[in-house]
């Protein structure tokens, strides 16, 4: 009689202790990340304002960021503001190794920010991966085709998988189109589904396969 009781109450013990560690343990990575985030923001500008104000003055270099954050963001709002971005961009376009990692990040970075209105995500989509019977949900950010060792083309879809929370870092999967199921959600659904971990769903999960062309030899 002793030993249903003694494993009941050790379940319920497990069961609660492992509650705890589910709100304690991303309250603790919440913090970590924040605290990291402010004290690589605070130490740009902190150093530098601190030796013109002679003492210093606790979150001063973030207070900092955040005015030069919405002063850039008052300049895209005016035509001479937008024509001076404008240029500054064009020049880093045109510096070829800056080129490729301006527009990746910017396109990236909008997509996220925005709410998906960057024209870097095309569509939201589900494959298989990393194995078959398991399904992710990715990105699609480009097409390209590619030749088959037997000389068959076969088009694949360039799909970008983030890693909640940081989506800013991921994965780049390549996905033969057939194999790729188009959902039915927008940019900015796709991205809550995926950055909240599956917390934000829809009601219903829906989507289609998308339209592909036979493979032909060359």
């Amino acid at each position: 009689m002793t030993d249903p009781i003694q494993k009941s109450v050790f379940a319920h013990v497990r069961t609660t202790f492992l509650r705890g560690i589910g709100v304690l343990i991303p309250l603790w990575l919440t913090y970590w990340f924040f605290e990291a985030l402010l004290n690589a923001v605070d130490g740009i500008l902190r150093p530098h304002l601190e030796d013109l104000i002679g003492h210093k003055v606790p979150g001063l270099g973030f207070l900092s960021m955040l005015i030069l954050i919405l002063v850039v963001g008052l300049l895209t709002r005016n035509l001479f503001g937008r024509i001076f971005l404008a240029s500054f961009e064009n020049l880093l376009r045109s510096i070829p190794v800056v080129r490729s990692v301006y527009s990746a990040i910017k396109d990236l970075v909008t997509a996220f920010a925005m709410g998906g209105d960057s024209k870097t995500f095309r569509q939201v989509i589900m494959t298989q991966y990393p194995r078959k019977g398991l399904y992710c949900i990715g990105f699609v950010t480009n097409e390209m085709k590619f030749r088959m060792p037997d000389g068959t083309m076969t088009e694949l879809l360039n799909i970008y998988i983030p890693n909640p929370p940081n989506p800013t870092s991921g994965m780049l999967v390549l996905v033969p189109k057939e194999e790729a199921i188009k959902l039915d959600l927008s940019i900015e659904e796709g991205l809550k589904l995926v950055l909240s971990g599956g917390i934000v769903i829809p009601e219903l999960l829906s989507g289609h396969t998308l339209v592909t062309h036979e493979r032909t030899n060359p």
